[in-house]
């Protein structure tokens, strides 16, 4: 049987914050402060965010390790990740930023057993789905941030960048097609 387990969880989360940070090294330190929409994010307040996305797992599996969320002041955690969005930042310090926040995750995240895995968090009344496992949770990280990264290609493309994931997969179809001749 094919297991997914903490370390998997661990390379996964490695592979996707790479690919954050390769985008946020190719776009340029002048376009940070882009925003494709009024009232949406800029590219810094987007990479800060993202940097910022692990402290919620943290916060309720490694820090307090919850079974409940009922209860849970979300506003007390959240309210200050979501100033630090409004913080001027520059482009080396918010990619140090989305490393050292990598770093973190992945390095608690691969240590992890599969009883503590399967252990069921209940969510606050009205929750949907009423309880999720540690599990769940955690890859919803590594979700939320491919979110964020889709919304960052996008705006790559507004600003005339090919994104690197296009070009690596545009090089692999030119090759094969060469080899083919």
């Amino acid at each position: 049987m094919n297991h997914y387990g903490a370390k998997d969880i661990a390379a996964s989360f490695r592979t996707v914050r790479n690919n954050t940070l390769k985008i946020a090294e190719e776009i340029p330190e002048d376009k940070y402060s882009f925003s494709p929409a009024e009232g949406s994010r800029t590219i810094a307040q987007t990479l800060i965010h993202i940097s910022n996305v692990h402290k919620f797992a943290l916060a309720i599996h490694r820090d307090n390790v919850l079974s409940t969320l009922e209860g849970f002041s979300f506003m007390a955690l959240m309210g200050p990740m979501m100033a630090s969005e409004q913080e001027p930042m520059t482009k080396a310090q918010i990619i140090a930023r989305l490393a050292a926040a990598g770093d973190e995750f992945e390095g608690w995240v691969k240590g992890l057993s599969d009883d503590f895995l399967g252990q069921v968090v209940s969510m606050p009344p009205g929750g949907s789905p009423p309880s999720r496992t540690r599990f769940d949770m955690l890859i919803a990280v590594k979700e939320h941030e491919m979110h964020h990264r889709g919304q960052l290609m996008l705006v790559e493309r507004l600003l005339g960048i090919t994104p690197h994931l296009t070009r690596d997969m545009q090089a692999r179809m030119a090759a094969m097609q060469a080899a083919q001749k």
